[in-house]
């Protein structure tokens, strides 16, 4: 599965960069990624991360370790699902990018999910929702340090 969502943020890029190139910033603004906690890598930027969303009376959670991969100031941030227990598991990349356009920047967000928990009509609509929800409280953050 792939969702990719696009809005525009009257704030100047290096703004909007400071919300989506740690994924310690999301909670702030997108309240399907629930928690945050950062681990160590040698490598790489690394968060446990875990993503939660309401559907009716059930909640799914789902814990995830990710690092960032790609970091770009200030137009790009990738964060992919790497764990280390030694399994296979269903991959998850987040990747944000940002334009400079007429009124501020672009934000583009793409989440590719290869696993089956969060697939169907119904989650897809719940992640939609989260979606519109988190673009709209990332807009009044970047708004108010815009100022």
């Amino acid at each position: 599965m792939e969702i990719e969502r696009c809005t525009v943020l009257a704030a100047p890029i290096q703004v909007v960069f400071e919300f989506v190139e740690r994924l310690d910033r999301y909670p702030q603004w997108m309240e399907l990624v629930h928690d945050v906690e950062a681990v160590e890598d040698p490598e790489h930027l690394a968060w446990e991360v875990e993503l939660r969303a309401q559907v009716g009376p059930l909640a799914r959670s789902k814990r995830l370790r990710m690092v960032r991969t790609v970091h770009v100031v200030p137009t790009t941030a990738v964060f992919e699902r790497a764990e280390i227990d030694g399994r296979d598991h269903s991959p998850w990349v987040l990747r944000s990018s940002l334009n400079v356009v007429e009124g501020g920047t672009e934000l583009r967000m793409t989440l590719v999910y290869g696993g089956s928990l969060w697939t169907g009509a119904v989650l897809q609509r719940v992640l939609d929702d989260h979606v519109e929800r988190g673009a709209a409280a990332l807009s009044a953050l970047v708004a108010q340090r815009a100022v």
